[in-house]
């Protein structure tokens, strides 16, 4: 357990330091989005009808007060949509054609086509007083307008960015039950499930807010900088001046906070991974006293994930104070160069500056910060995002090392016999498990497997229902090569019974039944009388709808290695695999199971990794493993009598097992009586 962190930190920091290219992350969400694209074409219409009214009320602004507020003879504030140099101040009061007032409708109607119409007299008090009312009514239109619009957009994109991520975490599922055992056997269970909570969500984060206010933003400033130009070149020029520097500096610094935060979501994923194996083993930690070093070990790797998060935090901290500073740096030079403008008689440039036009433009510079600003906050979220969705599409590139061959052939309904032709098998290059192995199994012959550790035993198994795939030789089921067949096809007649048995939390009805969905209540019924399930569960208050707690507690080891008998007895395997599927329980409990098992394995090739002397004297052939080779085989009595290396074994292990487990039983049949 506690070594197992090691490992996981070397995979994080080989997958931290390959090179990522985050236009190809982002083009791949994309993909994801495609299916909405109405949708997102509405949200796009709605941003950029926002996006306009923020850019218009800063014009309307400078408006009141050239036309309304402080008319001047000398202005050369152009209209909207007219040229810098116009000198008449009427021309960009729109709000009047030929003197006559308009309504608001007609007004904003003009203002959307950027008509501008000929210039009028000069205003009197009373019709600047209802000239400026009608366009104070405009901009409170356009502010309730330019709300409404950003919220509908911002509920649409978390609409559609909801059902997006529910398709990715599908997805991310669905692939993790492809994925081989072999990726289980190098990969943290709590860093996968990082992946699929911790990332996704990081992700939906970024696709509901930061994603669309950045969009909105990049596309409020190309707006005000066109906007800007058009009024006037040379001023717009000024205003924009720090542009640049301010494009390097969120450039640097996004750029190390991506990097930062690619190593906040891995650390993320080793705290998960620790967090989920140390309460998984809380048992073994506290009956070996081990809590004060699991303690410290959960300590490193949270200060880990710390660390981390500081060193990302202090670029996107940074990057914010860095921005407003320069834009308060080109708020202070539009201020200083138009005030003096005005001043020195109102040219700059050879192009005509007016008061309205030093307001429009510090509006302009303000307003052009904001969402430089409010980038550079949610550029946080993105580059979150963006680590998030590597990993996760790290994850969905893995190549599963078990494939199924186009055009694979469906196992049809199987006899039973299983051959091994010269396989050699290993889990890591140049360090083989199975060398050269070979034997035949007719159709309903119980086969016995038995070895010190580690000699092949659990390999030969894992490779009949393709766990693995051998290196050398081939796996053969009724003739057919398992690698050139389907695979559910063949899964769906092996039923397993391993040692180690998971049950899931829910009823034992339900537990029962998932060996075969499909199972009718009276056939889970009798799958579990046939395991002797039901001596127990009779006894419980809800029977079969008793709920199980994680993994099954609640039950003995006993119990829960019944159940899975009874799961695999309801699938009604033609290949049964048991990896001492009796291991656990006592004397009494293994006979009932072992004249269960009679009725099970009778016409079903079974495989049994065998501890008890019971199991392998009932076996057609025992194999014996020794490092990888199958040394022996035979029937039990005729490799007592060769005195090889099973006589040995059993002389050493098997006999002094058995012996023990009749003494066990005299006891237990001694106490009865006295009781009785």
């Amino acid at each position: 357990m506690f070594g197992g962190q090691d490992g996981l930190r070397r995979l994080m920091s080989q997958e931290t330091s390959k090179p990522q290219n985050p236009g190809q992350t982002l083009k791949r969400f994309g993909a994801y989005f495609r299916i909405y694209t109405p949708v997102l074409l509405i949200v796009a219409v709605l941003v950029i009808l926002s996006t306009w009214a923020q850019v218009i009320t800063p014009a309307l602004t400078g408006q009141a007060v050239d036309c309304f507020l402080a008319p001047l003879a000398s202005t050369t504030f152009g209209s909207l949509t007219g040229s810098a140099g116009e000198t008449n101040p009427q021309s960009t009061c729109w709000i009047y054609d030929s003197g006559a007032p308009e309504g608001l409708v007609q007004s904003l109607v003009r203002l959307v086509i950027g008509e501008v119409p000929e210039p009028s007299a000069e205003l009197s008090n009373a019709e600047r007083l209802v000239g400026l009312g009608k366009l104070m009514g405009i901009m409170l239109f356009l502010y309730i307008a330019m709300s409404a619009l950003t919220g509908l957009a911002f509920f649409i994109m978390t609409w559609t960015g909801a059902r997006v991520m529910k398709a990715l975490r599908e997805q991310v599922f669905a692939h993790l039950h492809r994925l081989s055992i072999s990726y289980y056997a190098e990969h943290e269970t709590g860093d996968l499930m990082s992946r699929i909570t911790n990332d996704v969500e990081a992700i939906q984060q970024a696709v509901n807010f930061a994603l669309l206010n950045v969009i909105s933003g990049i596309l409020l400033l190309v707006w005000i900088s066109s906007s800007m130009l058009r009024m006037s070149v040379p001023f717009g020029l000024l205003s924009l001046s720090i542009l640049p520097l301010m494009a390097v500096t969120t450039v640097w610094f996004s750029s190390q906070a991506r990097r930062a935060f690619r190593r906040t979501r891995k650390e993320m994923g080793s705290v998960n991974a620790e967090l989920q194996e140390s309460i998984a083993a809380v048992r073994e930690v506290q009956a070996f006293n081990r809590a004060d070093e699991n303690i410290e070990n959960f300590r490193l790797t949270n200060a880990a994930n710390r660390d981390a998060n500081i060193k990302a935090v202090t670029y996107t901290s940074a990057l914010a104070p860095a921005l407003e500073a320069l834009g308060y740096l080109a708020l202070v030079i539009v201020a200083a160069v138009g005030g003096l403008t005005l001043l020195r008689g109102g040219t700059f440039m050879g192009a005509g500056v007016s008061l309205g036009l030093v307001i429009t433009f510090l509006t302009y510079v303000q307003r052009f910060n904001q969402p430089v600003q409010q980038i550079s906050i949610l550029w946080t979220n993105l580059q979150n995002a963006i680590a998030g969705g590597e990993r996760i599409f790290s994850l969905l590139d893995t190549v599963p090392a078990i494939q199924e061959i186009p055009g694979a052939n469906e196992l049809p309904v199987l006899r039973g016999e299983v051959e091994f032709r010269s396989v050699s098998a290993s889990y890591k290059e140049g360090e083989p498990v199975l060398c050269d192995v070979s034997f035949k199994v007719e159709p309903g012959q119980t086969i016995a497997i038995v070895g010190p550790t580690g000699a092949g035993k659990t390999t030969i198994i894992n490779l009949i229902p393709r766990f693995y795939d051998a290196t050398k030789g081939a796996v053969l089921v009724d003739g057919f090569d398992v690698r050139f067949v389907q695979i559910e096809s063949l899964r769906k007649q092996i039923g397993i019974v391993l040692q180690d048995t998971f049950l899931f939390s829910t009823t034992i009805m339900e537990n029962i039944r998932f060996g075969r969905p499909t199972a009718s209540d009276e056939e889970v019924m009798t799958a579990a009388r046939l395991a002797h399930v039901d001596a127990f569960v009779d006894r419980l208050p809800d029977g079969f709808n008793t709920l199980l707690g994680e993994r099954g507690s609640g039950l003995s080891q006993g119990q829960r290695q019944m159940l899975a008998i009874a799961r695999a007895a309801l699938a009604d395997p033609r290949i049964l695999i048991l990896d001492e599927a009796t291991s656990s329980v006592d004397s009494r409990t293994e006979r009932l199971i072992q004249s269960a098992l009679e009725g099970l394995l009778k016409g079903r090739t079974s495989f049994v990794i065998a501890h008890r002397l019971s199991t392998i004297r009932n076996a057609d052939m025992v194999l014996v493993m020794d490092q990888g080779e199958i040394i022996e085989r035979g029937r039990h009595q005729d490799l007592l009598e060769r005195k090889g290396f099973y006589y040995n074994l059993y002389m050493s292990q098997f006999q002094r097992r058995e012996q023990l487990v009749n003494q066990n039983a005299g006891v237990q049949k001694t106490g009865l009586a006295s009781a009785g």
